[in-house]
């Protein structure tokens, strides 16, 4: 039990009991899983199982208002359910801020409201005639084809939020019916983390809509001015103020009851919701501006250079600066770690399980002493002259590195600590750590001591002589895949390397050899360079889901066999976070293709013990 300031609160969804959801498919059709509903009791590596990958905005459904929502995830769900996949993972839902990144969100708490799925059903206070009314405004044909047009979108919902809150300020509110009793007893729940986002979501709103809050007026730039400058309005100004605050904290119990009815509804069909948690949160979050004392602001988190993002010219010389402030684990230590358990007791609440992104930086992190915003002035300096900027600092591992025993010890008795804390919030096998990318030799054998399961991606999991490591001997407590959200899709690598490989050009046996080890892993053998095919892609999947990992991984591009990219670490570009997937998922189930390629794929989790 957590101590008030940070309890969450109730775990039921507080309205809308019985009405239809969208893309739910009831029990009356006989439609559950074969499996039976999934119990927190056998989520263990016990059993072997398959999930799939998909960021929530790529997903389509013919009802979507240009991004995917929880509507999309429900149909997701029985699509997987349907599939033999008995998990779902996708990227953080928390609020995203002017890149549209979800990995720098505004608050690592608040959901984006972008998720929710706009329908009177779902949404109280919103009617029929005020969301048909609203619609016929927009173009919704361009807005559900092509990228994620996410200025119009969030401008979208967010308006039809606003039309029902105003509905339900009238009908629920100034009543103190039971929904408005509901709400207002979540608020208090949430108190420790939902008063200082609400006003750092309207300080936005007074700015522009901008979260950088080092460029607001000097009244409202730390959050003690901003209490003070709120307190000194009086009158008309005031009450619209504070109308706007308690706005925010309606979508966000909007929001968390939503979420919260998609894992019920999970449940119900045999499948486990897997979120995700970024080790960082922004700069330019609610809870910096709030807390800033629990960070530390004059160091900027990233990763060193590595070999997988080589094309990008700053990360291969300097490695990828994410800006994201730095903890001051003295202080967090204080507080019996309230912020961190927070933050993942309200990830259970509607997730199953979750990974978290850069798990590393629990025992160090790699740190830069400039902002991203900088990095292009950096790009072409030595170190000597980055240092003579710097007063003598260069990028590097804090809170050390390690070159020597005792700073490796020292990293790894404090990472796991600071895990520990974590663990006795949620529980066992609820933790997944992505340990990728400069991984030293203590964190794999710490990580499995904690029971946490790392990653394995069999094209950086070699053996002594340079052949991959078979799946059937990855430990059980690892979740295997091909590729994450930050990597090139499965089909995109090997069509790089095909093209290589049967060119004349100085990689070509480079690019051979990494083909022939990738068809050894999946037991295949290849004698010439071949291009992509169906037969590849199902041998290649067969290879992922017959190796002993707990949990096997397939990102919804290799699903398909395509190319499509989600995001290229380094890169800025509008197609980062903005791509989704070319058919809805009413398509799925109705394309000849794609039905014989979900009995396929149904075939291969059967055939490898995973179904």
């Amino acid at each position: 039990m957590l101590p008030r300031e940070v309890n969450p609160g109730r775990r039921r969804p507080a309205h809308h009991a019985g009405h239809p959801k969208r893309g739910c498919i009831s029990k009356k059709n006989g439609k559950t899983s074969p499996l039976g509903p999934v119990s927190a009791l056998n989520l263990t590596p016990d059993t072997r199982i398959a999930g799939i990958l998909a960021p929530l905005f790529a997903l389509r459904s013919r009802r979507d208002l240009g991004v995917g929502d929880v509507g999309c995830l429900r149909e997701l769900v029985d699509w997987a359910a349907d599939t033999g996949f008995r998990l779902v993972q996708l990227l953080p839902i928390n609020e995203t801020g002017a890149d549209n990144s979800p990995y720098m969100a505004v608050s690592s708490a608040a959901i984006e409201p972008s998720t929710l799925d706009i329908t009177p059903e779902r949404v109280p206070g919103l009617t029929p005639e005020a969301l048909e009314e609203m619609l016929a405004k927009v173009n919704l044909k361009q807005l559900r084809t092509g990228p994620a047009a996410y200025s119009v979108v969030k401008a979208l919902k967010l308006k039809l939020l606003e039309l029902a809150f105003d509905n339900f300020s009238t009908t629920d509110l100034s009543r103190n019916t039971r929904r408005a009793r509901a709400f207002r007893t979540w608020v208090a729940e949430q108190a420790a983390w939902i008063e200082g986002y609400g006003l750092f979501r309207v300080l936005m709103d007074e700015n522009s809509v901008n979260e950088r809050w080092d460029l607001w007026p000097e009244e409202q730039r730390t959050h003690a001015a901003a209490q003070g400058w709120l307190a000194r309005q009086r009158g008309g100004e005031r009450k619209r103020l504070d109308r706007r605050v308690r706005f925010y904290k309606w979508v966000q119990w909007v929001a968390f009851n939503q979420w919260e009815e998609a894992k019920v509804h999970a449940e119900e069909r045999g499948v486990w919701l897997m979120g995700d948690v970024p080790f960082g949160v922004s700069y330019y979050s609610s809870d910096v501006f709030s807390e800033p004392d629990l960070f530390d602001l004059t160091w900027s988190g990233g990763a060193p250079p590595e070999p997988a993002f080589r094309d990008e010219p700053f990360v291969a010389k300097w490695g990828q600066n994410w800006g994201v402030p730095l903890y001051r684990w003295d202080r967090h230590r204080e507080t019996g770690f309230r912020w961190w358990r927070q933050r993942v007791h309200l990830t259970r609440e509607i997730f199953h399980l979750f990974r978290i992104d850069h798990i590393l930086g629990f025992y160090r992190i790699f740190a830069f002493p400039w902002r991203p915003q900088e990095n292009a002035e950096y790009l072409p300096l030595s170190p000597a002259q980055a240092q003579a900027r710097t007063a003598g600092r260069l990028p590097r591992f804090l809170p050390h590195d390690d070159a020597t025993e005792h700073n490796r010890e020292l990293n790894r008795r404090e990472g796991e600590e600071y895990l520990r804390a974590l663990l006795r919030e949620i529980g066992e096998y609820r933790l997944i750590g992505e340990d990728l990318g400069t991984v030293p030799p203590y964190v794999r054998p710490s990580l499995t001591s904690l029971g946490i399961a790392g990653f394995k991606i069999p094209i950086w999991e070699p053996k002594w002589d340079g052949w991959l490591i078979d799946g059937a001997d990855y430990q059980r407590l690892s979740l295997a895949t091909y590729a994450t959200h930050d990597h090139e899709p499965l089909r995109g690598w090997w069509e790089r390397r095909y093209r290589a490989a049967v060119s004349a050009e100085p990689g070509k046996a480079e690019a051979w050899d990494q083909m022939v080890k990738l068809t050894a892993f999946a037991h295949m053998h290849m004698p010439k360079p071949e291009p992509w095919s169906d037969a590849l892609h199902r041998a290649l999947l067969t290879g992922l889901f017959r190796g002993n990992s707990w949990i096997a991984v397939c990102m919804i591009t290799d699903y398909f066999g395509s190319d499509q990219r989600f995001n290229v670490p380094g890169a800025v570009a509008e197609s980062n976070w903005s791509e989704r997937l070319p058919y809805t998922i009413e398509k799925w189930r109705e394309e000849p293709e794609l039905l014989e390629l979900a009995a396929a794929v149904k075939g291969i989790l059967r055939e490898t013990g995973r179904v």
